[in-house]
Parts: C-alpha cells; sequence; structure tokens
C-alpha cells in the first residue's frame, strides 16, 4: 500500500488488514518508515521488530502488527547467516550497524523487505516445507509514492554493491516475490491535483519495473454538499432575496457582508466538486480497479476502523 504523504494509506492499509482477518485469514500488517502508524491506528502500545497481534476478526481472523527498523533487520540477518552473536553488539556498539544502514540505502531497503519476504514464506512450525503458511496474507505500508519504485526495485538498488553473496541473493528472492502474481501495489489518494498526479506517475513508475498495480483507493470522499440545481443557481444571476429571508427567519443579522459570503462558499464548494470530477476522470485512465472510503467525520477509532475495512468488503477489494 502506497500514496502520496498525508493521503491516509497506514489507515487504508489497516482497513484492508481487517477487511481480510475479518474474513477469518491471519495476516500480518508491516510498516518499515519507524512512524509507529500501525500501533497508533489500533491504539496499541508502539511495536519492534518482534511480530505483535494487534486486533482479532471473524471467524478466527486477526491482524497481527510488525514495526522493521533496518538497524534490528541487519542485526538478525548477520546473526542468521553469519553467527555473529556478540559480535554483533560490538559491531552496533562501533557505530558500524548505523553506518552500513545509512551509507547504503539498497542494503537498507534489501533488509526492510526481507522481513517481509520471510513472513510470506513462513509456515507452522518452523521451516517444515509440509507447513502450512503461517500467515494468509501480508499487507505492508510501504513509503509514499514518491519512493516507492526505488524501495521495491531492491534488485537494481543492490546491483552495484553486491555482485555475488547472500544480500544478492536475497535480493534477487525478494524481487521474484515482488514481480510474481502474488503481489500487487494498492495506490491511495485523495481528489486532489498533487495526490491524484502522484498515483498516476506512481502506477507509471511500478509498471516500468515490473511490479503489478492492483487498485487505486479514493480516501476520504465526502457526499457532495451541493445538488446540481444549487450549484446552477449559484453560477446564474442569483436572486438574493429568499436567502435573506430565510436567514433573517433563522433570527441573523442579515446584511450584504454575510449573504456575500456565503454565496461565495457556495461558489468555492462548486468548484471543489468541479476539480473532483475532474480527477476521477484522471483516475479512470488508470483502468484499474478503484475502490470508494468516506471521510470519518468523528475521527478513526475501531468502530471507524471496521466501518472502512467493511466498505473495502463490499466494494469486492477483498
Amino acid at each position: 500500500m502506497t500514496g502520496k504523504g498525508g493521503t491516509g494509506k497506514t489507515t487504508v492499509a489497516a482497513a484492508l488488514a481487517m477487511a481480510l482477518a475479518s474474513e477469518g485469514q491471519r495476516v500480518l500488517l508491516a510498516e518499515v518508515e519507524g512512524r509507529q502508524g500501525i500501533s497508533q491506528t489500533f491504539d496499541v502500545p508502539q511495536l519492534d521488530i518482534k511480530e505483535t497481534r494487534v486486533a482479532r476478526g471473524l471467524r478466527g481472523g486477526e491482524v497481527v502488527g510488525l514495526s522493521i527498523d533496518a538497524k534490528a533487520a541487519l542485526l538478525e540477518y548477520l546473526q542468521m547467516f553469519y553467527k555473529l552473536g556478540r559480535a554483533g553488539g560490538v559491531l552496533e556498539k562501533f557505530g558500524v550497524i548505523d553506518f552500513a544502514t545509512t551509507i547504503a540505502p539498497g542494503v537498507r531497503d534489501v533488509l526492510l523487505i526481507g522481513k517481509v519476504y520471510e513472513a510470506v514464506r513462513r509456515r507452522e512450525g518452523g521451516r517444515r516445507k509440509d507447513g502450512a503458511l503461517l500467515y494468509d496474507a501480508v499487507v505492508l505500508d510501504a513509503p509514499p509514492t514518491g519512493r516507492v519504485g526505488r524501495f521495491l526495485n531492491v534488485n537494481h538498488e543492490v546491483a552495484g554493491l553486491a555482485k555475488v553473496g547472500p544480500i544478492r541473493q536475497q535480493a534477487d528472492s525478494i524481487t521474484a516475490m515482488l514481480r510474481s502474481s502474488q503481489t500487487v501495489v494498492h495506490l491511495v489518494t485523495l481528489l486532489e491535483e498533487m495526490p491524484v498526479q502522484e498515483t498516476i506517475d506512481a502506477a507509471a513508475e511500478l509498471d516500468r519495473i515490473g511490479l503489478q498495480v492492483g487498485g487505486v483507493v479514493i480516501n476520504q470522499e465526502r457526499e457532495p454538499a451541493l445538488s446540481p440545481a444549487a450549484i446552477k443557481a449559484l453560477r446564474s444571476d442569483l436572486d438574493a432575496t429568499p436567502l435573506e429571508k430565510d436567514l433573517a427567519e433563522a433570527g441573523l443579522r442579515v446584511g450584504p457582508v454575510l449573504v456575500d459570503g456565503l454565496i461565495q462558499t457556495g461558489l468555492d464548494l462548486a468548484d471543489r466538486l468541479d476539480l473532483e470530477v475532474q480527477e476521477r476522470d484522471e483516475l479512470t485512465g488508470l483502468n484499474r480497479p478503484t475502490y470508494h472510503l468516506p471521510l470519518l467525520h468523528e475521527g478513526l477509532d475501531a468502530g471507524g476502523l471496521r466501518e472502512l475495512a467493511g466498505s473495502l468488503i463490499q466494494q469486492g477489494m477483498v
């Protein structure tokens, strides 16, 4: 799940995870940006690299949260492949871990997605091939659209850093998973010019690097506050007399400032609605499934999150 910053991609990722859990699935919801967005959304203590249940669904479903940190992932990686043990702590003490995760961003992304990759492949009872997969689905709250292509294109990012060896092998395996039919990238947007343009650009970039674009989620949609007849009346030579009469009957002091201000507000809203129609048309050009989530006027709580999850189920995203 990706989208321009501020479009609510973490909320939508959480809603998708809840929708899957409501269908009885065991879902891993992971984040890689260190913002603790999952813990804030579900109102639970801060998460770390340890997988923790954050919500229950119907029919035995559940959502497990994971906040992936590059430093912790590198220490785990070094222990897994090189059996460093306490030596890993020594490397961290001398700043080697910070150096590796900061100077080599390609390696950092491999480590971050590597945790997701490992969770996708993990089976019940450890690594036994005959066991069922531990998770039915993995939802990744990925970086924003401006960085998501580089983040997911890990094979290209490490090409100049690691020609051979475990890191290159893991990068190749991750790329194969990301470009397989089991992976799609959903895009979250608002009906505003910049988010819509970034969505269109991200879809083109993802297609170019061989990643499958899933659906487009239009978040925080509002019910139109003006009817077409009202918009037509506002844009004509509106007779303000009936409006002045209604305002006076409501006990308000009627004057040109109040009346003209209300009319201008209506015109501004009409322009906003026209813009939303235009942006919807732009998104239609992507030829991708489109899903709509309402603006929650009461704010996001457990009930609101389940409302969004239910909406995604009704629209067939799950």
